[in-house]
């Protein structure tokens, strides 16, 4: 394998309750409908061990492609917390914050990295054995089962190619034999990264260019949204996939 071979590394997303923030700001904290190259490269970095201080080895994982399948569209849901005592402004006295923090209910994604492929196993080591604790969007978001079948590696697929072959990640008995009957199936969306040429291109303020303390930045890439259709072979393939 040549450092310059471009290889895709497939995970699977999945938990009870995830978060991605894209605009969070003051009280309100706001979640995106599918994870952000943010909120992708940041567990990436906690699973390397990556310090936020270290904005070169960040910015190695962050050219990695981004690509994303939604597998089960999530709920979005609200809570409320509540924050007492918390100076004022003018410093004379305190007072009680009532946030509104945005996450996806049972939300099921394949996200699919796509570049240099020594990178990428390097980074599917690290997943299936990280450095610190991975969550998705808030430390309490963790994920319901591994993002990486034990042994998994890079394959030589582009990321186009995984999203529209990959086994659906669907882990209810029941849904899937359900859609197996089904004659009519839905069409799954994916988020794809794209040049920005295109003519429908979208653009997405999240590309990470430093977590450090006091010093985060982002600059903006563009994605594409297009869908591919849930088949037969994508069914069978995923009860291999329900580790």
């Amino acid at each position: 394998m040549t450092s310059d071979t471009v290889m895709s590394l497939a995970l699977c997303f999945d938990a009870p309750m995830q978060s991605w923030g894209i605009r969070s700001r003051g009280i309100i904290r706001d979640t995106m409908t599918e994870p952000t190259k943010s909120g992708v490269v940041g567990l990436l970095a906690a699973a390397m061990g990556i310090d936020r201080n270290d904005d070169a080895a960040l910015a190695e994982i962050a050219r990695l492609r981004l690509a994303v399948r939604v597998d089960r569209e999530g709920v979005m849901e609200r809570d409320y917390h509540i924050t007492q005592n918390v100076p004022t402004t003018q410093g004379t006295g305190h007072r009680t914050v009532v946030s509104e923090r945005y996450y996806l209910a049972d939300a099921l994604f394949l996200v699919v990295l796509e570049g240099d492929g020594n990178l990428l196993a390097r980074v599917s080591t690290a997943i299936q054995r990280p450095h610190w604790r991975l969550s998705f969007g808030r430390k309490a978001y963790v994920p319901a089962r591994p993002l990486l079948p034990p042994g998994e590696s890079p394959a030589n697929r582009s990321a186009e190619k995984v999203l529209a072959e990959h086994g659906w990640l669907e882990a209810s008995p029941r849904t899937r034999a359900r859609m197996k009957r089904q004659a009519e199936r839905p069409r799954l969306r994916t988020v794809v990264e794209c040049l920005p040429h295109l003519v429908d291109a979208q653009v997405r303020h999240d590309q990470p260019l430093s977590f450090a303390d006091g010093n985060r930045r982002f600059a903006s890439r563009t994605v594409r949204t297009d869908d591919v259709p849930l088949t037969d072979d994508m069914i069978l393939a995923g009860e291999r996939l329900c580790f």
